[in-house]
């Protein structure tokens, strides 16, 4: 039975194949099997099917045409297709006959397409395999990053030298006292057929010769196609062009039998073939018709003079034969190109030297070195640029450019403080003070007493020549210079300290500035935009370094009395170098302190504080209490932190030093004291330091950013935080404990009376619930689904909506849990991850377990024994 029901199974399924296999073979074949199709057996739908895949597949109906005769189909079954497919775009069931209109012309195509594009895809497959060579002309048919096809024009007139062929489509036009339009393809046999006219044989003629032609066999139809003065004209024309059959032998990368349009010529069947491979000639490329030479292609005319002798086209059957090199030489060095290049016997190196473009700029014209081979070995020769046009070369010669010397024969090197340095020309009898003059002369910055001259001797050694550049300016003295001397002229500013002064306290743009000789401390609290409100003029000083230092003594503290006007004063100190000018504030100056009340008040916004010392419970009064609505159990005091003020001083000092630079850009910033202000803006002045507070704040941001950017850190630095009040209890108790006294900044926080309570963490089910009124925490876990596995039930804290933490509290594992209030935060937290114990670990847990078990019975055995 079972054997039964296996057999019934595989019939059934041979004949669900069988139905498959008989479906319409154009449903099942795609079009590389389309040589397989049968036209008869095709209706109109699948031969549209067949068509649209081509449509797809970017080939039109004559190149689909051409690729199933080339996978196989007959010439009579492909007609047939022909004859339906053309049906059908004319919208007809019946075959066209050789008679249309002007209007149905399509575009002029290349039956061949498909096939030379297939081509061209197995060349540029086998280009993608091959090297890339040296050798000059290759890259004209091998280029990865090109598409260099030599693919001939289709839009071209119609040559009159054109060779009719089978294949060949024939428009043939008559126009004037008759008007009529025939088109017909050349037969096999070489003949086109006319309707009402017949065959007439054109294959082997010209076009000219064509046209003649059949304008004689018009003519028994049409009487005054001819005559003295004819009234009927005649013009024949052609259509879609043949493909002609080209044999490739030789040395090229793809040889082989290449069908190409009748249009092409010897570059577009060497590029069909890739061109020639690395032993092929470029120079010698032979086309034989007949068994015999036609045509001798050197493709070097085309590269170098632009000769591509496009005209000649081939025929069918032609061969091209590339043969193997004559000869190679390599020419290397200071030339355009670089390569090797293929030559012919006679040639010189002249010639050779113009394939590779000719010398560079910075070649060595006067001789080329050239490696030759000998019978025995290989010899060196000199060749004179007199000897190029007569210097004849040989195959295995290597030709080497060299380069002009890296050096100069008249140059003198001026550096320094001089209007013009750089390299001047050097002549017999140049002086030093002839050298400055042609510098536009000394800058003023100029260091007068020495300067030096920096000589190369014949044996490249050195010596340093001093010379006194007041002398040479006076006219004392002079020096006479020799080439490649290198005179360098020091400024005074590279010959001392940068000078600079320092200001801070209460100026407007306190910072590092430039000193110049005779400043005051007026003139430096000018630079810095003067005072600032809070400013004492009676208490400035100027801190002064000490030149000789005694033991522990590090500056002198100098005090100044300052015209708050900085009115001239002929009794203002002057500054020396590095002083630093310190501004100091008023004892009791303080610009308006503003705080904020949000929310549940009856008058919200900005409060001025009036006193030192005004705390919570004055501002909510002056807010007007508050509202029927408000929490007071939820507000909250927003208070700035430490960090706050860090980051506003780094921004003000960044605002200053863009004043400064902006100051530097309206000046010379070439000058040397601007240059110093640069320099100092890119990093403090040796020997500065901050204060004491800026550097205590500083390091612990640092400190707190690299804890918290740490493995698993959760510390967050903010320039704002949030303080817990009981401001219940404030209003209540005024001036008490928990009454804060307020600061610059602070915004009090009153919320709505609050309704739910949140839970986070590790319960089953994170929620938000509805506060009840005297309910215990177990109540609101409840609402949430329990506790988790992982929940950590004694770390459960509280978060109140004034920003207050509780925490669960534990007295002989009893657990306490905080109250509950209108929107406090529950958060469960976890046990975190448990690590499983791996199998080592166990083994040896165990083994130390039965170790001390052993050990245990041992020594109650030994003490049984004992007793």
């Amino acid at each position: 039975m079972i054997s039964f029901l296996k057999s019934s199974a595989f019939t059934f399924l041979i004949m669900v194949m069988v139905s498959l296999l008989a479906a319409p073979l154009v449903q099942a074949q795609s079009l590389e099997d389309v040589a397989s199709i049968r036209v008869d057996e095709l209706s109109d739908e699948q031969v549209r099917a067949v068509m649209r895949k081509a449509a797809d597949s970017g080939l039109s109906s004559s190149e689909l045409i051409e690729m199933a005769k080339a996978q196989g189909m007959s010439e009579a079954e492909a007609q047939k297709l022909k004859n339906r497919i053309q049906a059908i775009e004319l919208g007809s069931s019946e075959v066209a006959t050789a008679k249309s209109t002007p209007n149905d012309r399509k575009p002029r195509e290349q039956v061949d397409a498909s096939i030379i594009r297939q081509n061209a895809n197995q060349v540029k497959a086998a280009m993608q395999e091959a090297p890339a060579l040296p050798l000059f002309g290759m890259d004209l048919f091998y280029q990865k990053d090109r598409n260099l096809t030599f693919e001939p024009s289709l839009s071209l007139a119609t040559p009159s030298s054109y060779i009719l062929g089978p294949g060949d489509m024939v428009y043939i036009d008559i126009y004037g006292a008759s008007e009529n339009y025939y088109e017909s393809t050349v037969t096999p046999e070489g003949k086109i057929l006319l309707e009402n006219i017949g065959p007439i044989a054109v294959s082997g003629l010209s076009i000219v010769e064509a046209k003649k032609l059949i304008q004689s066999r018009m003519a028994r139809y049409y009487e005054d196609l001819q005559g003295p003065n004819p009234a009927t004209f005649m013009e024949i024309s052609l259509g879609n062009i043949r493909s002609i059959k080209v044999h490739m032998v030789g040395e090229l990368r793809l040889p082989g039998t290449f069908t190409l349009s009748a249009f092409s010529s010897v570059f577009n069947a060497l590029y069909a073939a890739g061109g020639p491979n690395q032993n092929g000639t470029m120079r010698n490329i032979r086309v034989m018709r007949n068994n015999r030479q036609v045509a001798i292609v050197d493709a070097y005319d085309f590269l170098i003079n632009g000769k591509a002798n496009m005209n000649f086209q081939l025929q069918d059957q032609d061969v091209i034969l590339v043969e193997p090199y004559q000869g190679r030489v390599t020419v290397e060095g200071a030339v355009k190109r670089p390569m090797v290049y293929e030559v012919k016997g006679g040639e010189s190196f002249e010639e050779i030297l113009a394939y590779a473009g000719g010398f560079t700029e910075n070649a060595y014209t006067q001789r080329v070195s050239v490696t030759r081979l000998t019978p025995k070995e290989k010899a060196v020769s000199d060749v004179y640029q007199e000897q190029f046009g007569i210097f004849t070369v040989q195959a295995g010669d290597r030709y080497e450019v060299g380069k002009i010397l890296d050096r100069y024969t008249n140059r003198v090197q001026l550096k320094g403080a001089v209007f013009r340095p750089g390299n001047y020309a050097w002549s017999e009898g140049l002086k030093l003070s002839q050298l400055i003059q042609k510098a536009d002369g000394l800058k003023g910055d100029a260091y007068l007493p020495r300067a030096t001259v920096l000589r190369a001797h014949e044996d490249l050694s050195t010596s340093i020549i001093p010379v006194n550049l007041q002398a040479v300016a006076n006219g004392q003295e002079d020096l006479l210079l020799q080439a490649e001397d290198i005179i360098r002229i020091s400024s005074v500013y590279d010959l001392k300290d940068e000078y600079y002064l320092k200001i801070s306290g209460e100026v407007r743009d306190p910072g590092i500035y430039p000193y110049a000789e005779g400043m005051t401390a007026e003139d430096l609290i000018l630079l810095a935009g003067g005072f600032s409100e809070a400013a004492a003029t009676n208490n400035v000083e100027i801190a002064r370094r000490n030149i000789d230092q005694a033991e522990g003594e590090m500056a002198t503290l100098i005090p100044v009395q300052v015209n708050s006007s900085l009115s001239l004063d002929g009794s203002s100190e002057k500054l020396m170098p590095y002083d630093n000018i310190i501004v100091r504030g008023k004892p009791n100056f303080a610009l308006d302190r503003v705080v904020m009340v949000e929310g549940q008040v009856n008058a919200p916004g900005e409060f001025a504080l009036k006193s030192a010392d005004e705390r919570i419970s004055d501002v909510i009064n002056r807010a007007g209490g508050l509202t029927s609505f408000a929490y007071a159990n939820g507000a909250t005091l927003i208070r700035r932190t430490e960090y706050y003020d860090t980051e506003s001083e780094r921004l003000r000092r960044e605002k200053n030093n863009v004043k400064l630079l902006e100051r530097v850009a309206t000046e010379d910033p070439s000058d040397a004291q601007n240059q110093q202000i640069l320099r100092l803006l890119e990093g403090s002045p040796e020997g500065y330091q901050e204060s004491n507070r800026d550097a205590r704040i500083q390091y612990r941001h640092e400190t707190l950013q690299e804890i918290s950017q740490g493995e698993g850190a959760s510390i967050k630095i903010k320039q704002q935080e949030a303080i817990a009040i009981d401001l219940k209890n404030i209003l209540e108790n005024p001036g008490s404990k928990f009454d804060l006294i307020l600061e610059e900044g602070d915004i009090i926080t009153v919320p709505k009376q609050l309704q739910t309570v949140r839970l986070r963490g590790e319960v089953i089910y994170p929620t938000t619930v509805r506060y009840e009124n005297n309910q215990s925490m177990k109540y609101y876990i409840d609402r949430a689904g329990g506790f988790d596995n992982r929940a950590k039930r004694k770390r459960t804290y509280v978060v109140y909506a004034n920003g207050e933490v509780a925490r669960t509290k534990t007295f002989f594992f009893i657990n306490t849990y905080p109250r509950i209030e209108p929107g406090v935060e529950v958060i469960v937290p976890s046990k975190g991850p448990r690590v499983p114990l791996r199998v080592g670990e166990i083994i040896g847990l165990t083994s130390g377990l039965a170790t001390l078990a052993l050990v245990i019975s041992q020594i109650n055995f030994n003490s049984g024994s004992g007793n």
